[in-house]
């Protein structure tokens, strides 16, 4: 069965998985997560992992698939993903693409951002300054041209470091926004995408309650768990707000909260940055959570039958 994907999207606690589940059972889909951080298998409550009972309801894949200390590109993701979609294809099901990684969603339906080519002198050169300087200086310097790579790249991770380097250097332009530069006449699958939202204020008390909510759950006990079980703090996936802000409390680098705090303004200032870049692809249809009439039989009728 050949069908367009069908994709929920939208930021944080604006409440896709209750939506998505209910939409999955209506037309026979299975959901593809397209979360960064819901792969990880030790990663549960901070990332506010679809429950045992919501997965039981609606089937899900792509979450719980590795180890947080393992290596995980967003090409990796798209081989699962692209691996995923024929599975429930080829078993007569509907694909409902669900979450807020927008480059994730990209990924799947735009394809991998390639940038220029190599340069041969210009990698020697910054390979250079890494013997020379050492990572750290090349990674400092890629947070001055480019802070959002920056943040997403390990500083060990020489080879990324390099290449977003090099990428800023031959164009002139960050690599992460060129990676926000799609081409909608070369998707790779036919697609129908929607758009939660809500009022700005809504959202951020929604978020306060999520925090309340994973707070309630142990969610310090996970974050303890996870470091006694040997995870670096320098783990990358360890780095993301809901964690990394728990682990200066623990560290004593600051009170309790005063992390409660800044992961509350960590969540709404990454809700923030969800919209800004789906807000820039005109191909999702919005649907505002507070303003929309039966938003599931709005949703169902605009699908129709694909």
């Amino acid at each position: 069965m050949t069908s367009r994907l069908i994709c929920l999207l939208g930021p944080t606690a604006v409440g896709k998985t209750e939506i998505a589940i209910r939409l999955a059972q209506r037309l026979n889909a299975e959901i593809i997560s397209v979360d960064s951080r819901q792969i990880y298998r030790q990663m549960d409550i901070g990332t506010a992992k679809p429950t045992p009972e919501e997965q039981q309801a609606a089937r899900h894949h792509l979450i719980d698939c590795v180890d947080i200390s393992e290596s995980f590109s967003v090409a990796d993701y798209q081989s699962l993903a692209d691996t995923a979609i024929a599975d429930i294809q080829n078993r007569g099901k509907r694909v409902l693409l669900v979450g807020g990684a927008g480059l994730y969603f990209r990924a799947i339906v735009d394809g991998l951002f390639e940038g220029p080519g190599a340069d041969p002198a210009l990698r020697k050169r910054l390979e250079g300054e890494v013997a020379q300087f050492g990572v750290d200086a090349l990674h400092d310097r890629l947070r001055v041209c480019d802070p959002e790579s920056a943040d997403r790249i390990h500083p060990n991770n020489i080879v990324r470091v390099i290449r977003a380097l090099e990428v800023y250097e031959l164009t002139g332009t960050p690599m992460s926004e060129l990676q926000q530069q799609w081409h909608p006449e070369k998707q790779r699958y036919p697609f129908i995408a929607f758009g939660l939202t809500m009022p700005r204020a809504l959202l951020y008390r929604r978020i306060e309650q999520r925090v309340d909510v994973m707070l309630a759950n142990e969610l310090i006990a996970e974050v303890e768990s996870l470091l006694a079980a040997g995870y670096g703090r320098d783990t990358i996936a360890l780095r993301s707000f809901g964690y990394k802000e728990l682990i200066a409390y623990l560290d004593g680098d600051c009170t309790y909260l005063e992390a409660i705090s800044q992961l509350r303004q960590n969540t709404r200032r990454f809700a923030k940055r969800q919209l800004t870049w789906f807000r820039k692809d005109t191909r999702i249809e919005w649907l505002d959570r507070e303003s929309t009439p039966d938003i599931i039989e709005n949703i169902l009728g605009k699908i129709g039958d694909i």
